[in-house]
């Protein structure tokens, strides 16, 4: 009988060969040139130091666009990195020609300018694409856009604006640079600056840092909102909103872009919800609220919710949520977190036949 010993002898010869088929496998993946793993690594840190690089070309416009001054402690705060960090990717975007600096402030070239713009319009237009035509939240348009804009090509980004009739401002109320990298001036002060009995619209939500943005959704703000400042102290400032009383601290209102207009010139219709319609009652349909977007917005469309169209509330559910609204002779059932945010006018009550 063969022993076990003379057994595990015999094996030793194909264990060695497997191994060495293994090993060699793995050294033809690990070389491969263009898809093995060196390749791929070398290509992630690549795409990464490009990533950070062309963050600090927008930080750097960002300041310049709203004539704040920037150095490298500010870009590496804005980063999340540190200062020797910081001044490792300025040195190399001054090498490139992005970047100059006096030794105190940092300032972009043209080139730089340019470049920056383009990864701006990459990321406003991607951010318009996923409020209006996906499912994503306010909250993850700009994360997906952070990701998106490092890796798009002009091509195709070009071919998305174009798609949505080359918008001119992102969700968030910020001018989109057009292809030629044109873009308006910065227009608007913070919140915070205001007096009471200013008047104004909301231009812009900074989307950054995530966790202000997220409160100020919740708090139901968006761009092409009407307010009015009734009261400032030091603690807060009160202002009216949609028919709301909302109050923010300062750190929370310095967040809020506003331009200011005189009262008396407000110039704008005034206009009731679709949820203040009783039983019995039509209206026009004057529009739908900016912040009603994506899907949302588009069945409330489909279903006729457009400027001009007649509806009438006819029926109410037993728990008074939701309204059955007559539209262009279907019937459809609409909730109050819905139907405020379509907006009606000339309101009649229907003479009973």
């Amino acid at each position: 009988m063969i022993s076990q010993s003379i057994l595990l002898k015999m094996n030793d010869p194909l264990q060695n060969l497997l191994f060495g088929l293994l090993f060699l496998a793995f050294l033809i993946w690990l070389f491969w040139p263009g898809k093995g793993g060196l390749a791929l690594f070398s290509s992630a840190r690549t795409n990464r130091k490009k990533a950070r690089m062309e963050d600090a070309l927008k930080y750097l416009f960002d300041c310049e666009y709203k004539s704040h001054p920037c150095d490298a402690e500010k870009l590496a705060d804005n980063l999340d990195t540190t200062t020797d960090k910081a001044d490792e990717i300025i040195g190399k975007l001054i090498g490139m020609g992005l970047v100059t600096s006096d030794n105190q402030s940092l300032f972009l070239t043209d080139t730089g300018r340019s470049y920056a713009l383009k990864v701006i319009r990459m990321h406003r237009v991607w951010e318009k694409f996923l409020a209006d035509e996906t499912s994503f939240t306010h909250t993850d348009w700009h994360k997906e856009a952070d990701k998106m804009e490092h890796v798009l090509s002009e091509e195709s980004i070009e071919q998305l604006a174009a798609r949505m009739g080359n918008p001119v401002f992102d969700p968030h109320g910020d001018p989109i640079p057009t292809s030629g990298g044109d873009i308006p001036e910065h227009k608007g002060t913070p919140l915070s600056n205001l007096s009471e009995g200013d008047v104004g619209v909301i231009t812009h939500l900074e989307d950054e840092p995530k966790s202000i943005y997220e409160q100020l959704v919740v708090d139901g703000l968006y761009a092409g909102m009407q307010i009015y400042v009734t009261d400032v102290t030091g603690q807060k400032i009160t202002f009216v909103a949609d028919g709301d009383e909302i109050s923010l601290t300062p750190l929370f209102a310095s967040q809020v872009t506003v331009v200011t207009f005189e009262q008396e010139n407000i110039g704008r219709e005034k206009f009731e919800t679709l949820s203040t319609l009783r039983i019995g009652e039509s209206a026009e349909i004057a529009g739908i609220s900016p912040n009603c977007r994506g899907q949302q917005r588009r069945r409330l469309m489909d279903l006729g919710m457009v400027p001009g169209t007649r509806v009438t509330a006819i029926i109410k559910s037993a728990s008074g949520d939701p309204v059955g609204y007559r539209i262009m002779g279907t019937t459809i059932g609409i909730r109050k977190n819905q139907s405020e945010k379509i907006f009606i006018k000339n309101k009649i009550l229907n003479e009973p036949k």
